[in-house]
């Protein structure tokens, strides 16, 4: 078994996540943009659509954990692997079908917490991009909201909009993509999700004047999502990076 000692503390991989909350907005944005902002990963976007990637936001409460109870937010974007090859031409299911052929990956651009192990944890486990923010989750009334700050200055102020209740079997866990210091990494991990509900659209977005605010708004953010999703129990488990 695998294990890693962070600030005095063994950690034993797989890392097990028993109980958290979970609400994600996926957005439909220019695949060049997209492109441009995840240059540095050496990776290149799925296109779902003629020029256009799939953005996804996200945060989490983490109630209990192998790392301990936390906030996150996190930006990611759709990815073909390395090994998927060039990438198809240009049509209308040309996307779709990339995704059944070449398979997909989630790449973590940014992903902010609110406590310090976590963050060490999560740099040296995985290479995931952590770093230290203020994230006020406020997830007891019907509308779910994340208030993103950082140094001080806002992010976004999102809110999403439960939808319809979903079967929440048989939904993928992608394998998670990371840059960090250099160096890629890819980490398998399954969820076990429950109380999922969805719908589209459902998201409301107001950026602050951060820089990643405005690598936002580059791509063309706010915008009508896609599609919303809120999980109210969730569990998943990572297995070491790749």
């Amino acid at each position: 078994m695998a294990s890693h000692l962070i600030q005095g503390r063994r950690i034993d991989l797989p890392v097990e996540i028993r109980d958290a909350t979970a609400c994600t907005a996926m957005y439909l944005v220019r695949a060049d943009a997209a492109r441009a902002v995840i240059a540095y990963s050496g990776l290149d976007v799925t296109e779902v659509l003629p020029g256009k990637a799939l953005c996804t936001l996200m945060f989490v409460e983490y109630r209990e954990s192998d790392l301990d109870s936390y906030h996150e937010f996190g930006v990611s974007f759709l990815v073909r692997p390395p090994e998927a090859g060039p990438p198809p031409r240009r049509s209308l299911g040309a996307g779709l079908n990339d995704l059944r052929t070449a398979g997909s990956g989630l790449f973590v651009h940014w992903l902010p917490v609110d406590q310090a192990f976590t963050m060490e944890a999560g740099r040296e486990i995985w290479g995931f991009p952590k770093e230290l923010a203020d994230i006020d989750l406020r997830l007891s009334s019907p509308y779910k909201r994340c208030v993103l700050r950082r140094e001080g200055r806002l992010v976004l102020d999102i809110l999403i909009r439960p939808g319809m209740p979903v079967p929440a079997r048989g939904l993928p866990a992608l394998d998670a993509y990371t840059h960090l210091d250099g160096v890629t990494r890819r980490t398998a991990w399954t969820m076990r999700p429950g109380g999922v509900r969805a719908r589209p659209g459902g998201a409301l977005i107001r950026l602050g004047n951060h820089p990643i605010a405005k690598e936002l708004s580059e791509l063309g953010l706010p915008k009508h999502a896609l599609m919303t999703s809120t999980i109210r129990h969730l569990r998943m488990s990572f297995g070491p990076a790749l």
